[in-house]
């Protein structure tokens, strides 16, 4: 069996670090926390986006939503750190689409 292709992803919490993770995983929960995100705040929180991304997740990479909330969490940081969504101050953390993202 050969090793899945990996993608470099960024962090918000942690300038600079480039963090190694399955190519396929990472763009599969991309497009799915970008479809549960709104376009306005105040946004999601984490707690609410991930049964909200969970309908658009493939389920021969995420069965049963498996994996699911470290992907919400890596795919968060990532986002957020290429300004593609956003986070309303406060708590809880709560997330909403870059209106530049569509």
């Amino acid at each position: 069996m050969s090793e899945p292709e990996r993608i470099e992803i960024e962090s918000i919490t942690t300038p600079g670090h480039i963090q190694r993770v399955d190519r396929a995983k990472y763009l599969a929960m991309r497009h799915a926390l970008l479809q549960a995100l709104p376009a306005q705040p105040p946004g999601l929180t984490v707690a609410q986006a991930k049964p909200a991304l969970l309908p658009h997740l493939p389920a021969a990479r995420f069965p049963a939503g498996a994996t699911a909330g470290g992907g919400v969490k890596a795919g968060q940081r990532d986002l957020e750190a290429k300004g593609v969504i956003e986070r309303v101050t406060g708590k809880p953390l709560r997330l909403f689409k870059h209106l530049a993202a569509g």
